[in-house]
């Protein structure tokens, strides 16, 4: 008997798309669940992956009896293997438009950032409603496991995969198995990875600088690689979506801000793998808890706003010369702010709200809101200085 299907929020967001354009273009990290996604809610456009090789073989050799063998549409997964593929399907639809008929649907996916968004901004302009699925939410995972700990959240990640695993050692094969078959194969693809061992040494060393400012410099040294090198792979790895980095808040405000982007992972569960961190008692004391946490709860705020269809969010840190630090920045029209602060702790301090009140002075009537989002059970969720638990967080 096969398992239910944890349900993805963003489902709702892209069921109707079709009544008003003629493509969806999912993007997103392997085994964050687009496959999943696309064939539950489209259940009658025919499915074929890219990544096979035969298939990729074909569509290369001759597009067009490709898609005479579909008349009304198809979903095309990884479609950033053949990335020319967004040309013939542009042909398409402005035919359906041209004769004034609505014969062709179009899901593409893909989990290349960079190879995607190119060919879409080249080509599909106007035709595709782009949507991103990142790995579970903590909503999403409390609908298929109410009672997950924090340090089990942290743990598992979100790839629906690792909830979905039987025992411990399934959920670690899974997540070795990611990283063997997926990031090192991608570095070894895309930019030809000499030293392995040394690309090794690199991303544990991305690990443990979650939540803290990246320097390439610093990093480079550790490897003993250039620090182009560095940048390089880093690139690689956003791409990919395996890291991102959140960019510091830079704007007039009387202070020298630092200029230096903060470290974080799509999924916590590959940083705990990459950690060496393999149980919840470990998780418990590790002393990158904290940061984790961090991680987690802003990977929540990025899938609040990408799992409604938005994907024009802003969210950043501040960090002044003075060491003065908000967790997060987020950013709305006109250039209006709310203010968070992430802590991992389950006991409420008052000092929690210290960095945020240092903003207000600086900030005056831009800044919205100030909330402490934390693992605690006090909750008070006003806008000025509220106090939510991370599994309530909303906006």
């Amino acid at each position: 008997m096969s398992k239910p299907l944890i349900s993805r929020t963003l489902a709702s967001s892209i069921s109707g798309t079709f009544s008003y354009l003629p493509v969806i273009t999912l993007t997103g990290p392997r085994q964050s669940g687009k496959t999943t996604l696309c064939r539950e809610q489209f259940p009658d456009l025919p499915y074929v992956s890219l990544e096979d090789a035969d298939t990729l073989a074909e569509v290369q050799s001759d597009p067009k009896a490709f898609f005479n063998r579909y008349p009304k549409g198809v979903i095309i997964d990884e479609a950033h293997h053949f990335p020319t593929i967004f040309s013939y399907i542009q042909v398409m639809v402005d035919e359906d438009r041209f004769r004034g008929n609505d014969q062709h649907h179009y899901i593409v996916t893909g989990s290349s950032n960079f190879a995607l968004m190119e060919r879409i901004t080249q080509s599909m302009a106007g035709r595709t409603a782009v949507y991103s699925l990142l790995p579970l939410s903590t909503q999403e995972i409390l609908s298929h496991q109410p009672d997950a700990s924090t340090s089990k959240m942290l743990l598992y990640g979100g790839f629906p995969a690792v909830w979905m695993a039987d025992n411990e050692f399934a959920r670690q094969s899974l997540l070795s198995n990611y990283y063997t078959t997926y990031i090192e194969r991608d570095m070894r693809t895309l930019i030809n990875v000499k030293d392995l061992q040394a690309f090794q040494t690199f991303i544990r060393l991305c690990a443990s600088r979650v939540g803290q400012e990246f320097n390439a410099s610093a990093v480079s040294n550790e490897v003993g690689v250039s620090v182009n090198t560095i940048r390089n792979w880093l690139s690689i790895l956003a791409a990919s979506y395996v890291v991102y980095l959140l960019h510091p808040y830079y704007t007039n405000i009387g202070k020298r801000l630092t200029k230096t982007p903060k470290l974080y992972f799509y999924d916590t569960g590959m940083a705990a793998f990459l950690l060496g961190i393999t149980t919840e008692q470990q998780m418990d004391v590790h002393p990158l808890r904290g940061s984790l946490f961090e991680n987690m709860v802003i990977n929540d705020m990025q899938k609040l706003d990408l799992n409604r269809g938005n994907n024009h969010q802003q969210l950043f840190f501040y960090r002044d010369k003075s060491q003065r630090e908000v967790d997060v920045l987020r950013i709305l029209p006109p250039n209006l702010v709310e203010a968070y602060e992430v802590k991992s702790a389950q006991t409420w301090n008052a000092e929690f709200f210290s960095s945020m009140n240092y903003l207000r002075p600086l900030l005056r009537e831009r800044l919205l809101k100030t909330t402490v989002v934390y693992d605690g059970q006090q909750e008070n969720p006003q806008t000025d200085n509220g106090i939510v638990n991370f599994r309530h967080l909303q906006w």
